[in-house]
C-alpha cells in the first residue's frame, strides 16, 4: 500500500521524469545534436528555469522525490555509465594515451584545486569544476558531488563551466587543426583531443569534425579517462574525511573522521568488467554476451536517469546562488582550459610519440 509519504516523493519522481522528457524531446532537434548538447545539460538548465519560477507553487512535500532523484539515482546513472567503457579500450591506445591522460587529470584536479585556493574560492566549487574539467565534464562533476554530498548549486555552477568552455574547444579544436594552428599527426591529435576535451559529447562532436582516422582514437582516449574517475573519487572520498576531521579538531592529527567510501565507483568498475566480458564473448560468437541492442537500451535509460539528476540538481539551483558564487568558478574554468589546450598539446606532441 502506498503511504502518503512514498505518495508524495513519487509525485516529486514524476515532476522530475517529466522534466527530463521535456529534455530529451527538445535534445532530439536537429540544432541540439548539431551542437552535441545532450539531454543532461538540458535537463539542468529546465531544472534552474523550475527553481527561480514554478518552485514557489508546488508543495514541499515533494521534496524529498526530487532530493531522491539528485542523490540515489545519480549514483545508479554513475553505475550503469560503465557500460559505456571496456578494458580493451585501454589496450587500444596503449601506454602513450594512458600517461598522457594521467598526467592530464592529475595536474588539473590537483593544480585547479590550488589555484582555486588562491583565488579564494569556496574549496568544494574548486573541487567539482577542476574535477569536471580534467576528467569527463557533468558525469564528473555528478560522481563528485556523490562522494562529496555539497550543495546543488555548487555542482550547477561547476557543470556549467565545463559546458561553456567544453563546447568552445569542440568548435576550436577542429578549426585550429583544418587552419593548421595545431601541428600534430592524426594519431597526436586523437590523442590531443581526447585527453583534454570535457564531455564524451564534446569528444564524439570533435571527433567527427576531424575525420574518422581521429575520431576513433579521441573517443578511446576520452573514455580512458572517464575510468580514472574510479581512483580519484576513493582519493576524494580519503580527502573529504579528512577535511572532516580538521573541522570538526582543528587539528588534522586528532579525531577519528570516517572515509566515505564511494562505493557506486566500485559498482561502474564492476559494470565495465562485465561489459568488457561481453564485449570479448560477442567476439567469439557466442550466445553469451549482451546484444549491442541491450547495451544501446541499458546507455538510453542511464541517460534518462541522469538526466533526471540533472533535473533535481538544477530545482535546487536559484541564481540567487550562481550570483553568490561569483565570476571566480570561471575564472578557474579558463585558467585550466588554457592549461588543457597548451599541456595537452606539448604532452600529445613530444611525450606521447617516444611513448608509442
Amino acid at each position: 500500500m502506498l503511504t502518503p509519504q512514498r505518495g508524495n516523493m513519487l509525485h516529486g519522481v514524476l515532476l522530475i521524469a517529466l522534466f527530463s522528457c521535456a529534455a530529451f524531446y527538445i535534445g532530439s532537434a536537429g540544432i541540439f545534436t548539431a551542437l552535441s548538447i545532450s539531454p543532461m545539460i538540458i535537463g539542468i538548465v529546465l531544472g534552474m528555469i523550475y527553481a527561480n519560477s514554478l518552485r514557489m507553487h508546488l508543495p514541499e512535500t515533494w521534496v524529498p522525490g526530487i532530493i531522491f532523484c539528485s542523490k540515489r539515482l545519480l549514483r545508479i546513472g554513475i553505475i550503469l555509465y560503465g557500460f559505456r567503457l571496456t578494458f580493451q579500450d585501454i589496450a587500444a591506445v596503449g601506454v602513450a594515451g594512458i600517461t598522457v591522460d594521467a598526467i592530464i587529470v592529475a595536474v588539473t584536479i590537483i593544480g585547479g584545486y590550488n589555484i582555486g585556493r588562491l583565488l579564494k574560492m569556496d574549496k568544494e566549487t574548486a573541487m567539482l569544476t577542476s574535477v569536471g574539467s580534467g576528467i569527463c565534464g557533468a558525469a564528473a562533476v555528478l560522481g563528485a558531488e556523490a562522494t562529496m554530498r555539497t550543495k546543488p548549486y555548487k555542482t550547477a555552477v561547476a557543470v556549467a563551466t565545463v559546458v561553456i568552455f567544453g563546447t568552445i574547444a569542440m568548435f576550436l579544436y577542429p578549426i585550429a587543426y583544418r587552419t593548421g594552428l595545431i601541428s600534430l599527426s592524426p594519431e597526436q591529435m586523437g590523442i590531443f583531443s581526447g585527453s583534454t576535451l570535457h564531455e564524451v559529447a564534446h569528444a564524439v562532436g570533435a571527433g567527427n569534425a576531424l575525420g574518422d582516422n581521429i575520431a576513433t582514437t579521441t573517443v578511446i582516449v576520452k573514455m580512458i579517462r572517464v575510468m580514472m574517475l574510479v581512483p580519484v573519487l576513493l582519493v576524494l572520498g580519503v580527502w573529504v574525511a579528512r577535511r572532516s576531521r580538521v573541522s570538526a579538531s582543528g587539528d588534522a592529527a586528532q579525531g577519528g573522521g570516517k572515509v566515505a567510501v564511494p562505493w557506486f565507483a566500485f559498482g561502474f568498475l564492476l559494470v565495465i568488467g562485465i561489459n568488457s566480458l561481453s564485449v570479448y564473448l560477442n567476439t567469439l560468437s557466442t550466445p553469451m554476451g549482451i546484444p549491442d541492442t541491450g547495451i544501446k537500451l541499458i546507455e538510453y535509460i542511464d541517460t534518462f536517469l541522469l538526466t533526471m539528476a540533472m533535473v533535481a540538481l538544477g530545482a535546487e539551483t536559484s541564481f540567487d546562488k550562481f550570483k553568490k558564487a561569483g565570476a571566480k568558478p570561471f575564472i578557474l574554468a579558463f585558467i585550466l582550459f588554457a592549461w588543457l589546450i597548451t599541456g595537452g598539446y606539448l604532452l600529445s606532441k613530444y611525450l606521447a610519440p617516444a611513448l608509442m
